[in-house]
């Protein structure tokens, strides 16, 4: 029940990035968003998950984590609430911005619970199966979920779901979940203002860029900005007492390596949903159910992934699972590139997402445990808190790669298709051409699939990235694999 307790809450919070993406097309129409800015749906919510989680992590050590887990739960659910009723693209945006604040004080509440209520060895790695699982196939869950409440009801409920959920999980942690010992020390709330502050601007750098161009005054700007702010922060954890980074966690090249992996990954993972919903609904037509429906083989084969890395990891090791899942999922991106208008969901979409699925189970099973190899207990939260961080922070400042990639190569598109349409528009046509700057189809359909094939490139070019990591920085040694069986092996460093 205690795993179930924890469990719920992840699948919460990682639902929630995609559930939202499903009803995209609706947001985009009811709060007038353009495609480029819709992004901020998703980064909102990703960069303060992403931004707080250290904090969130080291406040778990500090206050108690169940105390910590129901506070950031009930935040979440707060915050939900409020993005259900939001009447402006302002007010969404706030709203999911302080879900991320909820969340990322939960997430890395929740994984440090593992590692504290249950064993090292074959319990503890079963229970991390189930997280990994959990975290890996949410993102799909989340599509069908969002999917049926759109179709069923409206976008407003992929938020208001969260509340019952959320309002459950808080009044079963107290009765399955024990208090963790608490552990002297201080926030850095410096450092955390200063990380996120940084990747917001970074961010907000890319999706500029993609809207306005390399060379626009605030594009540059906030590239400078992010630079000065991010380098701030390194100063910061590096005179800090009680860092919310502490920078001592990346001189093992493992737990280093498994970051700049999950960095690459989250990346991948987060453009994949978010780029496809695009597609399967504007492009093949899919409603919103329909939709959600295309992407449940996903959670299916992630959790084979997983339970394939869970089972075989005290044999192997997790080196080998990082790597092909990495390659796996970079041969499934490289796949998604070469559809086109003419695709079908059979034909061009459900291969390479499976492929890229089962590369994905292995690889979050496999970063998990390596990331919380040799850490000792007081440093649990902010270990757990580091691993989460990086996969969000990858995801958003990714997704922002991506879609800089998506606009650069959808506006060359335009340019090529406005000809055609001028010469065979009706005057109608023209007049709301003129009004919106937006082509109807079949020429829109052209430009964004141009632009999501772009945007697969670079998502793979990003797994093959993780894939040499794994293979080169990776070391797994018989100490490892002697813990991952269920023996003592040396203590944590």
């Amino acid at each position: 029940m205690a795993l179930f307790v924890i469990a719920s809450c992840q699948l919460m919070v990682v639902l929630d990035i995609t559930i939202v993406n499903i009803a995209l097309p609706h947001i985009q129409s009811s709060l007038d968003f353009s495609t480029t800015s819709l992004s901020w749906v998703v980064n909102a919510y990703t960069l303060t998950f992403g931004g707080l989680l250290l904090l969130g992590g080291r406040a778990g050590d500090i206050l108690g984590r169940r105390r910590v887990f129901i506070f950031g739960v009930l935040l979440f659910v707060l915050a939900s609430l409020l993005g259900g009723f939001a009447q402006n693209s302002g007010q969404l945006l706030g709203a999911r911005a302080l879900q991320g604040v909820g969340g990322a004080i939960a997430s890395p509440t929740s994984l440090a619970l593992i590692s504290t209520t249950f064993r090292e060895g074959p319990e503890r790695n079963r229970a991390f199966g189930v997280f990994a699982a959990v975290s890996a196939g949410g993102g799909a869950i989340g599509l069908l979920a969002g999917g049926m409440l759109v179709e069923w009801l409206n976008w407003r409920w992929v938020l208001f779901v969260n509340v019952p959920i959320g309002l459950l999980i808080v009044l079963a942690t107290p009765r399955y979940i024990r208090e963790s010992e608490r552990h002297p020390g201080r926030f850095d709330i410096a450092g955390a203002l200063t990380s996120t502050a940084g990747m917001v601007l970074l961010v907000y750098g890319f999706i500029r860029a993609a809207q306005d161009g390399w060379r626009d005054p605030l594009t540059v700007a906030s590239f400078v900005g992010a630079v000065v702010v991010l380098a701030a922060f390194i100063l910061i954890e590096r005179r800090s007492r009680q860092p919310i980074t502490p920078l001592h966690m990346f001189a093992d090249r493992n737990r280093a390596g498994t970051y700049g992996i999950m960095l690459c990954l989250a990346a991948a993972i987060f453009g994949m949903f978010f780029f496809l919903t695009l597609f399967v609904q504007n492009v093949l037509g899919f409603s919103p159910l329909a939709a959600g429906l295309a992407f449940l083989p996903v959670s299916a084969v992630i959790a084979v992934g997983a339970g394939l890395a869970s089972r075989f990891l005290p044999v192997y090791g997790p080196k080998p699972f990082m790597v092909v899942g990495a390659i796996l999922a970079a041969a499934g991106l490289a796949w998604l590139t070469l559809t086109d208008v003419d695709s079908t969901y059979a034909g061009s979409v459900l291969g390479p997402m499976l492929v890229f699925s089962l590369g994905m189970g292995m690889e979050f099973v496999s970063l998990t445990l390596m990331a919380l190899s040799n850490v000792a207990t007081p440093e649990t939260g902010a270990a757990s808190g580091l691993l989460n961080a990086t996969q969000q922070v990858g995801g958003s400042l990714g997704l922002s790669i991506l879609v800089t990639m998506y606009g650069t190569a959808s506006t060359n598109e335009a340019e090529k298709q406005i000809p055609d349409f001028l010469r065979q528009a009706t005057p109608a046509e023209r007049l709301r051409f003129e009004q919106t700057g937006q082509l109807p189809k079949p020429w829109s359909d052209e430009i964004l699939t141009a632009g999501v094939s772009a945007a697969f490139i670079m998502a793979a070019i990003f797994t093959a990235v993780a894939a040499l990591i794994a293979l080169v920085v990776i070391q797994v040694r018989p100490s490892d694999l002697e813990r991952l069986k269920g023996g003592t092996g040396p203590g944590p460093m």
